[in-house]
């Protein structure tokens, strides 16, 4: 077993380089040198290398047949079935937990969620949209916990890691300026209580298809940002996806 150390190297270099990806420090098909990362991480290389095999598994990095590692791209198609994917996770989780009679207290906790969520929908500053942003991924990550399967949360794990896929992840500054792209968050809003009251009624297939419904929301928010050069470029991951040239400069 790695010792404390080790694994807060590990810890590290995973998510500083995610970052790095992200943010378009690299570019897609781009090789990642070992030697440069380790001095800039500062980490050794058994961590390094242990990151480079954690972001292969999530998708944001492909082992060359020789050794060493690539950055992705993400052709749109991919981030559609990605988008897609998510849909059919979450909508499991929502029917799940229809089946398995989520607890009052667990649907009071969505409740005042999605309630603070309410709150901010409408308000254009910048700051209620980031604690949007965070009240939204608490949402997700407590529906999917009421479903009660480690199974099902090990699966959505490889899915939201990848760009514009998150619950969130394709919300990031847009609707902080885009005003087409705020109305997503209020139908975002209404899929979320209407899901919550299906749990409670114990309407499986009505929670599973919202659910699904509901990441389909992305894919809508996805086509707005696509058309909006000044947006996208601020977008973590966007540079991984395959576009028309020129449209980052």
């Amino acid at each position: 077993m790695a010792n404390p150390a080790h694994r807060t190297q590990i810890t590290r270099a995973l998510l500083r380089l995610r970052e790095l990806i992200l943010s378009g420090e690299f570019a897609p098909g781009e090789r990642l040198s070992e030697l440069p990362l380790v001095e800039r991480l500062g980490v050794s290389r058994t961590p390094l290398r242990l990151a480079f095999s954690a972001l292969e598994h999530e998708g944001l990095l492909r082992r060359l047949p020789g050794g060493g590692y690539v950055v992705r791209e993400f052709t749109q198609a991919d981030i559609r079935d990605a988008i897609e994917l998510r849909g059919v996770l979450e909508g499991t989780a929502a029917r799940l937990a229809a089946q398995r009679r989520t607890s009052r207290d667990q649907l009071r906790a969505l409740r005042t969620i999605n309630d603070q969520i309410e709150e901010l929908v409408h308000q254009a500053d910048y700051e209620s949209f980031e604690h949007y942003v965070e009240l939204n991924e608490r949402f997700h990550a407590r529906l999917l916990r009421v479903a009660h399967s480690p199974m099902l949360e090990r699966a959505l794990e490889g899915i939201v890691s990848l760009p514009f896929a998150a619950p969130s992840a394709a919300f990031v500054f847009t609707e902080a300026e885009l005003p087409e792209s705020r109305e997503v968050l209020i139908v975002a809003h209404y899929h979320h209580r209407a899901m919550i009251e299906a749990i409670e009624r114990r309407e499986g297939a009505r929670a599973e298809a919202i659910g699904r419904e509901h990441a389909l929301l992305a894919l809508r928010n996805l086509e707005i940002v696509l058309g909006h050069r000044e947006v996208l470029e601020h977008v973590p991951g966007a540079r991984l996806i395959a576009l028309p040239q020129g449209v980052f400069q």
